[in-house]
């Protein structure tokens, strides 16, 4: 018949039946998102599916977020990262912005737990956090849904300190996957840090490095 996704969810819920789950993980980028990802060099950017993983990631977001576009197993997710290794994973924001941090991931994986379905890699995280988590429980019980906008973070870098900036958010059509673009305020401290992660890229120095 050729119908549009939303026009296969009208028939099936006017026929009264559930509707099939839309979403799926892949690990292949989006198209339309990867021609304005190739595009970006000079500011951090990447590209994360709506379970928080990253699929792609060019240099400096690699230097100021970790590389972990080539995770495996539970460690692919974010939320996972953020409440199983939380000694380590929350050691990039700053104290007072984690507990807000903790429920925008909560938030995020309910938000891809009702399009993707119970059954799906999402209901499966979901069980794996509820059993490895107790801030995790906590956080789910108050049944909180949203998923990523625009929003000012405040990173810390073990090199050049905090960093400021600005995520700017690009979702593909279904939502599935989203660009983040990570930008200073223009002739910024912020700026002049990125500049700097740029030529010192993923290095590591004894008198400041971890």
């Amino acid at each position: 018949m050729r119908l549009t996704a939303d026009e296969r969810d009208y028939l099936y819920r006017m026929a009264g039946h559930a509707v099939p789950d839309r979403l799926s993980t892949t690990d292949h980028v989006a198209p339309a998102l990867r021609r304005v990802f190739d595009r970006l060099s000079d500011t951090p950017a990447l590209v994360i599916s709506n379970l928080g993983e990253t699929l792609v990631q060019n240099a400096l977001a690699a230097a100021l977020l970790g590389d972990n576009a080539g995770a495996t197993g539970w460690e692919r997710y974010e939320p996972f990262r953020w409440f199983v290794f939380a000694e380590t994973e929350r050691q990039r924001y700053p104290e007072q912005d984690r507990p807000r941090h903790s429920r925008a991931q909560v938030a995020g994986l309910r938000a891809a737990l009702g399009s993707m379905g119970p059954r799906s890699r999402a209901g499966e995280l979901v069980a794996e956090l509820l059993q490895r988590s107790h801030e995790f429980r906590q956080l789910w019980d108050r049944q909180e849904v949203a998923q990523r906008f625009a929003d000012h973070k405040v990173l810390i870098h073990p090199e050049v300190g905090a960093v400021e900036v600005d995520c700017q958010v690009l979702f593909t059509e279904d939502r599935a996957q989203a660009l983040l673009v990570l930008t200073p305020e223009p002739r910024s401290e912020g700026e002049e840090k990125i500049r700097l992660l740029s030529v010192l890229g993923m290095q590591q120095f004894a008198a400041g490095g971890r």
